[in-house]
């Protein structure tokens, strides 16, 4: 016996739709990811309208009845799209698709609603609801989407190799559902993915960044990742990150595989932030550890300073994947530079100095540095990993304490440039920048309070070391 979804349309957009189509005589179905997530009880806020005839002539038809002043028409794409309250509505009419080998952009034509489910990416995502009055409700599932919902498989309606060729971004796509819910992509995709990797090219950088972004924003980041480099797509635009691959031994020495590990602190990180620029921290932690690897016949492998080198390459990186440059780059950047600092507190001894540059450094970010850093302690010794992290609430506690006492994240030296030109009656010269840098090391090293007295008795002793005189006392600040 068929199933009947009437029930699960009782929106007033679903009632509005299914009433102008049955009164024009339409073929209108509700198609894609709306009747994906119906089936898996999951909530979903963006709803593809699909009709046998104009889509946005019935976009506009249903925004009039609804009182939606503004409609969104892609000429080009025969699409319409308006929003609705807390819905995205996307209306199409349905068509069939031809390709270029050289791009992703299809030639359209209009097409039957099997011609148009069959240009679907995925089974899961190819499934229709009638909205006519006659078959309101009616499942329309041609290739089986249901079946694999409950199985959990990626499976694409034709052809995969077709499917992937014609559009590659369905390749990644393929991976951020795998991802998304946990799914198995199978045998078939998986070989055709392998054997279309190349067709990436043809993207936009953006696209696929996009996707990417989806991608890392998941539950298990991990798992996307490793299926993309299983199936080569990694290797087309991310090659410093595959460039971590392999264990290299040598004289019995032996490092850990930075690719395993970079996904391991990625999805460690992913319990606890959802914040996508702190992920792509993650993920770019360690992303200098290749150029940077050094075989020391007494120590073993080592990666010095790939934290430095690292953070050079975060903008690069950014410019080259079309992530933004501006204030989020510079926080990733900041993020990959300081990832050891507190690493090396837990192993060391904890000075209040060492907390002080800490926090003066990270400043509003030390938090989130603090999740990157913890993340960041991964080993297969059990009681290795339990040490560390006790050793690293130590920190934590210690970078309370500080702060609280000492004032020091994002502060500016109590003393001015302008009070140092007035002092010592001096125009614009480098004895300033000297002098402040001066207050604030000493303020950082705990040598002096972070307080103007401390700071100005300090200035005008270490001036006069500078050879400066005080000329006019300026009025201290009550």
């Amino acid at each position: 016996m068929d199933v009947s979804y009437a029930h699960q349309l009782k929106h007033p957009v679903f009632k509005v739709i299914s009433q102008y189509a049955t009164a024009q005589q339409l073929e209108v179905y509700v198609i894609g990811g709306w009747v994906r997530d119906l089936l898996m009880e999951q909530p979903s806020k963006d709803i593809d309208i699909l009709v046998l005839g104009d889509g946005p002539t019935l976009a506009r038809a249903v925004a009039d009845i609804l009182k939606v002043k503004k409609v969104s028409i892609f000429k080009n794409f025969g699409t319409a799209h308006f929003k609705y309250k807390d819905l995205d509505i996307e209306f199409v009419g349905a068509r069939k698709e031809s390709y270029a080998p050289d791009s992703r952009k299809p030639f359209t034509s209009a097409g039957t609603l099997q011609d148009d489910q069959n240009r679907r990416d995925f089974t899961i995502n190819s499934m229709a609801i009638s909205l006519r009055a006659e078959t309101l409700g009616q499942l329309i599932d041609p290739f089986n989407g249901q079946a694999d919902l409950e199985a959990g498989i990626i499976r694409t309606p034709l052809d995969p190799h077709i499917t992937f060729s014609d559009d590659p971004l369905r390749m990644l796509r393929a991976i951020r559902f795998a991802t998304r819910f946990d799914f198995q992509i199978t045998g078939s995709c998986l070989q055709a993915i392998k054997a279309n990797a190349d067709r990436l090219q043809i993207l936009s950088q953006e696209r696929i960044t996009d996707e990417l972004n989806k991608i890392i924003l998941t539950k298990q980041p991990s798992r996307g990742f490793k299926l993309m480099q299983a199936t080569a797509l990694l290797d087309q635009f991310f090659e410093e990150l595959t460039a971590l691959q392999g264990v290299e031994t040598r004289d019995g020495k032996a490092h850990k595989d930075n690719f395993l590990h970079t996904l391991e602190v990625l999805d460690n990180l992913a319990l606890n932030s959802t914040d996508l620029w702190l992920r792509w921290a993650a993920i770019l932690h360690d992303i200098a550890k290749a150029p940077t690897k050094r075989f020391d016949p007494q120590i073993g492998w080592t990666f010095h300073g790939h934290e430095e080198l690292g953070a050079k390459m975060v903008p690069r990186l950014f410019k080259r994947l079309r992530l933004p440059l501006d204030h989020q780059m510079k926080y990733v950047q900041k993020m990959v530079r300081l990832h050891l600092r507190p690493i090396a507190l837990v192993k060391g001894s904890v000075t209040d100095a060492a907390i002080r540059r800490l926090l003066h450094e990270a400043g509003d970010d030390i938090d989130d540095l603090m999740l990157l850093c913890n993340a960041d302690i991964t080993s297969k010794n059990e009681f290795k990993v339990k040490r560390y992290k006790q050793n690293f609430e130590l920190v934590a506690e210690k970078l309370k304490l500080v702060e609280e006492k000492d004032r020091v994240r994002n502060f500016q030296p109590p003393v001015s440039g302008q009070l140092i030109m007035d002092t010592f009656q001096i125009g614009p010269c480098t004895a300033i920048g000297t002098i402040k840098m001066h207050i604030k090391d000493a303020i950082l090293e705990g040598h002096i309070a972070n307080e103007f007295e401390e700071a100005f008795a300090e200035m005008l002793r270490f001036g006069s070391e500078l050879g400066l005189k005080a000329v006019d006392l300026p009025p201290q600040p009550e």
